[in-house]
């Protein structure tokens, strides 16, 4: 088989996936092998701009869009993560930040990545005002009244006063995290649906994901949803450091994640990514975000 013949090959294979996956709710393989066949067809596509096609699985936008909801502009795109499985992925990703500080000592925030439904949520005066989904990455689904119903997320900070790490929460920021089902939610549930002869959901972010974008706000509640904070933005955050301000956002009363480590060296790094290996709640999780 040449290269353009496994262009094509990829192509089909990856649209089946996709549809086995998101419509379906009956993925055939794992998200690692998944990222793999479409690393694969990227880089065979790269090669061969000959035969590009508009419609390949490479340039689909992700997106939880659904027209039930009100879409929501972002007002910071929210982009999606990059992932790899590769040491040497990370070594050269750890040496182009190095060449491009000149050898300056740098430090790292590694974090464990949490595989649920992307949320950004919006506090004016310490009161959770808004939470919209990624969407596209340009404008996503509100579903405030479903997420206030997640008990781990605070729908009013506790108030701060004084100076020093933790006090003095911007007027208004958002904070980006990962709502997700937990696993002995996720069994509960299914059992549930199998006892009532109801299709079951193939993975806790399929169900997660259809839990959020329930049109029933008790049902969402009932289902033990929670969430994971990693990432404040605003015109006036507590610091430069994203460490020091997801500390912060913890003393605000968030939950972050304690799956989180500074580290200076690749060493480090790597370290940090074989303890996650043992872990980690998922099976096909990609490598720890740094």
């Amino acid at each position: 088989m040449n290269e353009t013949e496994r262009i094509l090959q990829l192509r089909r294979e990856l649209h089946e996936h996709n549809h086995r996956y998101y419509v379906e709710n009956q993925p055939i393989i794992s998200d690692q092998e998944f990222d793999f066949l479409m690393h694969e067809l990227q880089d065979l596509e790269a090669r061969h701009p000959e035969i590009a096609d508009p419609n390949s699985p490479t340039q689909r936008v992700g997106s939880d869009l659904n027209q039930e909801f009100r879409q929501v502009a972002h007002k910071y795109p929210m982009l999606s993560l990059s992932n790899t499985y590769s040491e040497q992925d990370v070594a050269s990703w750890y040496e182009s930040v190095q060449k491009g500080l000149g050898g300056e000592p740098f430090e790292v925030c590694c974090e464990m990545k949490y595989d649920g439904l992307s949320i950004s949520l919006t506090y004016v005066d310490g009161q959770l005002t808004q939470a919209v989904t990624r969407g596209d990455g340009v404008q996503g689904d509100d579903v405030t009244g479903n997420v206030k119903t997640i008990r781990s997320i605070p729908l009013v900070l506790e108030e701060r006063t004084g100076k020093g790490e933790g006090s003095g929460y911007p007027h208004e920021f958002e904070i980006r995290g990962e709502i997700l089902m937990p696993w002995k939610s996720f069994e509960r549930l299914n059992a549930e649906r199998e006892a009532a002869e109801e299709p079951l959901f193939a993975n806790p972010r399929n169900a997660a994901s259809g839990t959020l974008k329930s049109q029933k706000s008790e049902v969402v509640a009932e289902r033990g949803l929670d969430a994971y904070l990693y990432y404040i933005l605003g015109d006036d955050i507590p610091g430069d450091g994203h460490y020091e301000n997801l500390m912060a956002a913890k003393s605000w009363g968030f939950k972050i994640s304690e799956g989180m480590k500074k580290v200076k060296t690749l060493q480090e790094i790597y370290d940090f990514i074989n303890w996650t290996r043992n872990a980690r709640t998922y099976p096909s999780q990609p490598m720890a975000s740094c």
